[in-house]
Parts: C-alpha cells; structure tokens; sequence
C-alpha cells in the first residue's frame, strides 16, 4: 500500500509526525494510535494484514518517533495529546474517523470522544480500558526507559525478548528482531529506543485507585454513542477479562475479540483480530453508505 508522510505542527508549535498508508480520496479513514513507548509503525502489521480500500493514517505522538521531543515534559499526557490528534485532523481536514487506539492510544480515544464525539464513526480500543491493573502497569514501568544504546538490532530484538517473552509466549527470532526495527532506530550512539526518556518518569508516578476508575469509566461512557471493538490479548496483565466484560455490558453492543496465547497487546496483525477489525470496519462501513 503507498504511503507518504504528514508533518505538521501543535498549537504550542512542536513539530510532528504521522504517516499516511492508502489513498487521500478513501472514503474510510481510520486513525491509528498507539501506546505508551510506541510509534507509528507499530501499525504497520495490522494495515498490511488489513488493507482495503481505506486511508489508514497511523500518528506519532509528541515525544515518539519522528515527532519532536517536548522540552516541557510535564506536556507528556493524555489530554495534550488529544489536543495533538484534534490539530492533525484539522490540518488534514478529516471531518470523521474511525479510531483504532492501543493501550495509552485507546485512553486517548476515549478523551476523544468527549471531545468530539460527531467526528468519530467507530472506536477500536486495544487491551485497554477504563480499569486498568496495577501489576501490569508496574511490569512496564519494570522495563521502560533502559536506554543503553545496543550495537546492531539483533541485540536490541534480544534485549525486547528479556522483558517482552511473558506477553508474545510464541514469538521465535524473526517476531522480535520485527518487533526491534518497530520500536529501535539507529543514531549516532548506536541502536537505541525510539522515543524520550522522559516519558518513562509519568508511568512510575501512575497508581490505580478509586478516582482514577471513576474517572476512566465516566470517559468510556462517551463511546456508547459509537460501536465499539474491544480487542483483548487474552494473557494480558494490564486489561483483564472482567474489565471487557463491564464495559460489554455498559455499552450495550459492543463486540470482543481474543486473541489467544498474547499478552499486552496484541500487535492486531493475528488472525482474530485481523477478522474482528475488518467485520467492524466493514459494518461501519455499510451503515455509511
């Protein structure tokens, strides 16, 4: 599928980035966003797997990838960057979009559909969800930000392997040296990960209590007026089974999809959730047309 690139900036001026796959005249866009220490090719899989006749534009928020770090770290949070996704849509001019958010990236969606629920069509939330849990958040919190420089991509996909083996139980060599190009760039220093260091500090500080529940339920219930896709991996420690559950029941017909022997998250490039994405984008699809 071609591709291009989209530069543009913030409304505080930080320069950055997000990449095009498809046509600009589709008349399906589906925004990808992705999660914490990611980037935008962490989508690249599932589009591959996916393709169709859409415009799939998949972000880098501030801080990731080929977007600029922010000097003012305290901007490092949910709410700036919807603000950052709102500005991209206005500069691409995209009156509505489906969104397809993966663990921070569906945090982020939710914000999004309190703020502009009328440019929404659909929402795809990734192994996350208003209720998140704690062992999981201190696992990443374990491993984010060890940011030694690796000297070629076959170290940097063994180091990945160390601390990702519990989520991806099955992936051989080939997964995590893919995995290692998504997420590693190579500079100056050597093979090094693909985003601030900074970033690392707002994780440690995040602690699952009753008003941050509240909070992610009272956000989640903006998506009742969109159809929802709940992908979940079904050994995840950070989005569990009861969680998907409510938030089944709450929304009223929202559907799920497992995918089995993967933790957080799953890269949506497996079969379930390949042909649970392209049933509800196909369906959001027909009802517009």
């Amino acid at each position: 599928m071609d591709s291009q690139d989209i530069e543009y900036r913030s409304d505080d001026g930080l320069k950055l980035f997000a990449r095009q796959y498809g046509r600009d005249d589709a008349s399906h866009t589906v925004l990808c966003l992705h999660g914490l220490t990611r980037n935008h090719k962490d989508f690249e899989p599932m589009i591959a797997a996916l393709g169709g006749d859409r415009r799939y534009i998949a972000w880098d928020t501030r801080g990731r990838g080929r977007s600029a770090r922010d000097p003012v770290t305290d901007n490092y949070r949910n709410d700036v960057y919807a603000n950052d996704v709102v500005r991209l849509m206005d500069e691409l001019s995209l009156d509505k979009v489906t969104l397809v958010g993966t663990s921070m990236g569906g945090l982020i969606s939710m914000i999004l559909m309190n703020m502009i629920p009328d440019r929404i069509s659909g929402v795809v939330l990734n192994d996350v969800g208003p209720k998140l849990e704690q062992a999981g958040l201190d696992r990443i919190a374990g491993y984010v930000g060890a940011f030694a420089p690796y000297d070629s991509f076959e170290d940097a996909a063994k180091a990945v392997e160390a601390s990702q083996k519990m989520a991806f139980p099955d992936y051989e060599q080939e997964d995590w040296l893919a995995f290692a190009h998504r997420t590693f760039v190579q500079t100056a220093r050597g093979v090094e990960l693909d985003y601030d260091e900074a970033i690392a500090d707002s994780l440690k500080h995040i602690r699952i209590d009753e008003q941050a529940i509240a909070l992610g339920w009272q956000l989640f219930a903006a998506i009742k007026q969109r159809p929802l896709l709940i992908v979940r991996g079904e050994i995840s420690d950070l989005f569990s089974e009861e969680t998907a559950g409510e938030m089944i029941a709450k929304h009223g017909s929202a559907t799920e999809v497992v995918v089995p022997r993967i933790g957080h998250a799953p890269i949506m490039d497996e079969p379930e959730a390949v042909a649970g994405i392209e049933q509800f984008l196909t369906s959001i699809e027909e009802a517009a047309s």
